[in-house]
């Protein structure tokens, strides 16, 4: 005799598309394995569980073209198969790129600096954390319900707070994990409460089904609703180190290991963008007339307030390349934010979002081959100020050429033609979706930064300080990450269109 609790129980089971969830799920089972090896390895031989980690973001990253051929999507609602909690379609596939790829990069620059870190960074804890978050991040894309996308955004958020105070004994590391933990869990706290206004209010966690359900909202449940959204928004903004939530990315990424500051500007970036991207656009299209002017706002505040500070670095302070590098990321973080606000206002938000991840991508590979540069001047010159940079053309010609190829990319100016691609990319879309004040505020920060970036540029080839000539020893895997983001920069801007090409989001 059967139970009436079996057909049901039959009913919840679903199968899993294993090809989908492959990229994040491989990350995860290999920190495990790191993790688990790091007690059997002996210390001389720990080198091998950097290798073992860059060859598992590299698999990782190779499972994303099996799912090239069409959207996927696994853990579904058995009564209807179109909404579901993982969706393996265009967006997920070019952000899980990014994430993937740029942690890749960043375990390159890693394996370089736990050997000159001389056991100051515990070599087995680091790769299970840079594979934990890596894991995380390429997670989130692909999440459809409130619920996945938080748990997400956590996964990729924990371990990353641990890898920035990781160094043994240094407070300058533990005062950065402290601000960065500290403001990312206020974050986290108003998401959560955001979201959980949203499901009070609507009964679901499921994106489709709550850009649906938000709009009929009963009229006693309606403050609760709004102000689930506005929690949400502002949850996310601390997320993406948007104006005036921005203010641990400076100490952070001067007190966290090079390779994790360098990880944190790009990887940390794309998941707080693609989690407002998947929030504002999916979630609440009802919603434009809210987040889209505040986002344009945030976007206009957070551009001006990154350039400023990145101008106002001083060549010969402690630090003050990576300061300047942060200051630069929020102003970045500005002109990421403008696509997504046009997306309220244009007739076609898929072709805004699609400018927002065309400049990420760009982003990612110019910003992540100027950390490879810093982390190569900062083998010898421990300080890492811009004044350490000065005549670097006479004993690296390579390197420097390479810097300063990406502070143009960065700047938008030839022979960088990918950065003044993704900057036009941007600018048009607030152009067509009739942004024309913040049009001009960004052409305004454009100048701006370009005097900083352009004073960098030029201290490359200056006479070097008598004696300071003597040539740089570039190792293996930073020779690997400079060749890859310098090759990616050249052909991007040998052929910029192709960007466009490949970020067609199919979000919608």
């Amino acid at each position: 005799m059967s139970s009436p609790a079996q057909p049901l129980a039959a009913s919840l089971v679903q199968s899993v598309d294993w090809l989908a969830i492959a990229p994040p799920t491989i990350a995860a089972v290999v920190a495990l394995a790191v993790l688990v090896a790091d007690l059997f390895v002996a210390e001389h031989r720990k080198a091998l569980l950097g290798w073992t980690s860059v060859a598992g973001l590299a698999a990782a990253t190779l499972m994303l073209l099996p799912l090239l051929d069409g959207d996927r999507s696994t853990f579904c609602l058995t009564g209807d198969a179109a909404v579901c909690s993982y969706t393996a379609d265009r967006f997920t596939l070019v952000i899980q790129f990014l994430v993937l790829g740029g942690a890749l990069l960043a375990a390159l620059l890693s394996v370089t600096a736990l050997k000159d870190a001389r056991k100051a960074l515990p070599e087995g804890e680091y790769w299970f954390l840079l594979l934990s978050s890596a894991a995380g991040a390429a997670l989130l894309p692909a999440s459809r319900d409130l619920a996945t996308l938080i748990v997400a955004l956590e996964v990729a958020s924990l371990p990353a707070f641990a890898l920035v105070g990781l160094k043994y004994g240094d407070r300058k590391s533990s005062e950065a994990a402290l601000k960065f933990f500290l403001s990312s869990v206020t974050a986290t706290a108003v998401s959560l409460l955001g979201i959980s206004f949203l499901y009070a209010s609507t009964g679901t966690l499921y994106l489709t089904q709550l850009a649906d359900r938000v709009q009929d909202v009963d009229g006693q449940l309606h403050t609760l609703a709004d102000t689930g959204v506005v929690l949400t928004l502002v949850g996310f903004a601390f997320k993406t180190a948007a104006v005036p939530f921005h203010f641990w990315v400076p100490d952070t990424y001067v007190g966290a290991p090079l390779p994790i500051a360098a990880y944190l500007s790009v990887i940390g970036k794309a998941v707080g963008f693609s989690g407002l991207i998947l929030v504002t656009v999916v979630a609440l299209p009802s919603y434009a007339d809210v987040w889209g002017p505040a986002l344009a706002a945030l976007a206009a505040l957070t551009m001006t307030v990154g350039n400023v500070g990145a101008l106002r670095q001083q060549a010969t302070r402690a630090y003050s390349a990576v300061r300047l590098l942060a200051w630069s990321s929020v102003g970045q973080a500005g002109y990421l934010l403008v696509p997504i606000a046009a997306a309220a206002y244009s007739g076609d938000a898929e072709k805004s979002i699609g400018s927002t991840v065309a400049y990420a991508l760009m982003y990612g590979a110019v910003n992540l081959g100027a950390f490879a540069v810093a982390a190569l001047v900062g083998r010898t010159k421990t300080l890492n100020r811009v004044a350490d940079y000065r005549g670097l053309y006479a004993s690296n010609p390579l390197s420097a050429l390479l810097l300063a190829f990406f502070l143009l990319c960065l700047a938008g100016l030839p022979p960088g033609i990918i950065g003044l691609f993704a900057k036009v990319t941007v600018f048009s879309a607030a152009v067509d979706a009739g942004l024309g004040w913040l049009a001009v505020i960004m052409a305004v920060n454009v100048v701006i930064a370009l005097f900083y970036y352009l004073q960098w540029t030029a201290l490359l080839f200056r006479a070097a300080p008598e004696g300071e000539a003597a040539p740089h020893r570039i190792p293996a895997p930073l020779t690997a990450a400079l060749a890859v983001t310098g090759v990616l920069g050249v052909a991007l801007s040998g052929a910029p269109q192709l960007v466009l090409r490949f970020t067609d989001t199919g979000l919608f």
